[in-house]
């Protein structure tokens, strides 16, 4: 990913079919010292282009696009090495399709209206390597994912989660149930510290990307119901 020295240090691709969703969002972000914006694209094509060509930190993807939507363009993006995070805008919250964005990799949404100060804050948190979505927000999209997928999601999980330790178990099954990381350690009579390890390790383990993608494959394994 690009490394930008000087006082702009994050920098951010914008994709959004309207022109003026992408100039609001570069307003915003332009007002922020330590975040510059690097390009605008008008569909996931024109995005995959552009990232190419700019190396972006951070996109900030749009999911209803035309020539390329959002999600193809954010499973593409993510199956490349040093892919940039990516952020994926929506109206709807915690519907099918940012369901698939966040399996494809995306380190969260955010909601259209979110307030600018909001934005601005996820880009850092994003940037930084961490998620944009709450434990509450990750217990909801997990409650929403449905058994449409059959059963070879479920194997194919349960084969994943197989590599995983007795207590990464019991930490896995903690996140999909949208704890955060201080009630994990409650619950497991453990440090923040050794939790947020574990985290890391589960993370390392299953070759995920964030936390959320945790508690969709514990999900999908049915570790939830054991």
């Amino acid at each position: 990913m690009a490394t930008v020295t000087g006082p702009a240090s994050i920098a951010v691709l914008l994709v959004d079919d309207d022109p003026l969703v992408r100039a609001g969002l570069a307003m915003m972000l332009g007002g922020a010292p330590d975040i510059r914006v690097v390009g605008q694209a008008g569909n996931g094509s024109e995005a995959l282009v552009l990232a190419e060509k700019h190396q972006p930190d951070v996109v900030m993807m749009d999911i209803r696009m035309p020539a390329m939507d959002g999600l193809t363009a954010t499973e593409t993006l993510r199956a490349r090495g040093g892919a940039p995070e990516v952020i994926v805008m929506t109206t709807f919250d915690a519907d099918d399709n940012v369901l698939r964005a966040l399996r494809a990799g995306a380190a969260g949404f955010l909601l259209k209206d979110t307030p600018p100060g909001e934005i601005v804050t996820a880009v850092r948190q994003v940037a930084g390597g961490l998620s944009v979505l709450s434990p509450a927000v990750t217990k909801r999209l997990v409650e929403r994912v449905g058994e449409s997928d059959g059963g070879s999601r479920r194997t194919d999980a349960r084969r994943k989660l197989a590599t995983l330790n007795g207590r990464e178990r019991d930490v896995a099954a903690a996140v999909g149930r949208g704890l955060s990381n201080a009630e994990i350690g409650a619950d497991l009579f453990l440090s923040v510290p050794t939790i947020k390890t574990h985290v890391s390790n589960i993370l390392a383990k299953l070759d995920l990307n964030n936390r959320v993608q945790i508690a969709l494959l514990s999900h999908d394994a049915g570790l939830l119901d054991d």
